[in-house]
């Protein structure tokens, strides 16, 4: 290659990575939008070609189908659930009272019974204090979850059209060989479903579980405990005990004996043994995320992307690993076979 010739390929790289570092830093706060379609493209790509395909359906119609359909199957119950804390945290800006008054009544309760004192007056002033921050900080996560949605919706719509076309481009352009592709293809895909399917699943399925024992031992305002109930399905070992045990410790300290020991017998043997057996039947099902990279990529998912990197959040994590993993078998070991992410 000629002097000349290196200058052009390598003045093309710069100005490749120098417009892909300005459009990256712009496209951020469409991240979550642009990962869910992806998602979601992973999860209907085969419906997609079945209709093209073999029912010779137009590409356009196909995808305003699927695009519907994901409308209504993934978008309108995550909205659903969206409207419901938003009217909570109204309440809350308007009443915040509301929130430390249990609060504080559980910590009396304590003090009278044992003369500790778990929560001072500067404690409670800053829960105080804080409440608002806090109703601000999500709210303008929900703000940027709805222009998300939007996005979501379009950018899925126009890779629907783009199909295998642009699956064969992008496994073009890939910096890996033919099997370390269909390797990573792969393992993506395993990752999305465990990611995109999993953890709503069993969020699902324990909320529901646990509403109907809330319902049972009269724990008020059934529909946002089973919210938050929901959102804990996502801290392995501890889990939904963040939610059902604090409300049954504060019943039975307040004198209702009945429903607060029942409400700990119901999330100890029904809540928390049905967070241990769903996760064994998805990890057979699906791919086994470690819990710690559910943990840590909740927790990095839900800086970046708000509500929506409690799916995101993993999958992100879970991808560097993946290729963490494969440049460690394909240049260290010179291996091309695959491995398991944290093996035993």
């Amino acid at each position: 290659m000629s002097t000349k010739e290196q200058y052009w390929k390598y003045s093309l790289i710069t100005i490749i990575i120098g417009l892909g570092i300005i459009l990256f830093l712009q496209i951020t706060p469409f991240l979550g939008g642009l990962l869910g379609a992806l998602t979601i493209y992973i999860l209907v790509r085969r419906q997609m070609i079945h209709l093209t395909d073999k029912r010779k359906m137009k590409r356009s119609v196909a995808a305003t189908l699927i695009t519907t359909e994901a409308i209504l199957f993934f978008l309108v119950p995550l909205a659903l659930a969206v409207w419901l804390l938003v009217n909570k945290l109204q309440d809350i800006n308007l009443d915040p009272q509301s929130i430390i008054a249990p609060i504080d009544s559980a910590a009396n309760i304590i003090k009278e019974k044992t003369g500790y004192d778990v929560l001072g007056k500067d404690t409670t002033s800053f829960i105080i204090s804080a409440l608002p921050a806090i109703g601000q900080f999500v709210m303008g996560s929900i703000s940027s979850f709805a222009v998300n949605l939007f996005v979501l919706v379009f950018v899925l719509y126009f890779m629907l059209i783009g199909g295998q076309r642009m699956e064969k481009y992008i496994s073009e352009i890939l910096p890996f060989s033919e099997s370390n592709t269909e390797h990573v293809v792969h393992d993506i895909k395993m990752i999305v479903h465990s990611n995109a399917v999993g953890i709503p699943l069993l969020a699902i399925i324990q909320g529901g579980v646990a509403m109907i024992g809330y319902w049972f031992f009269d724990v008020p305002d059934i529909l946002l405990t089973g919210f938050l109930t929901c959102l804990a399905t996502v801290m392995p070992m501890v889990g939904t005990a963040l939610v059902w045990f604090p409300i049954a410790a504060y019943m039975a300290l307040s004198g209702d004996l009945f429903n607060g020991i029942g409400l700990a017998i119901f999330g100890t043997l029904i809540i928390s043994q049905l967070d241990n057996l769903i996760r064994f039947i998805l990890q057979k099902k699906m791919a086994d995320i470690h819990p710690l990279i559910t943990i840590f990529g909740v927790v990095i998912g839900l800086s970046l992307f708000g509500f929506m990197g409690i799916i995101f959040g993993p999958l992100l994590l879970s991808l560097f690993f993946l290729f963490v993993d494969m440049f460690k078998r394909e240049y260290l070991d010179g291996k091309n076979s695959s491995s398991e992410l944290f093996p035993p």
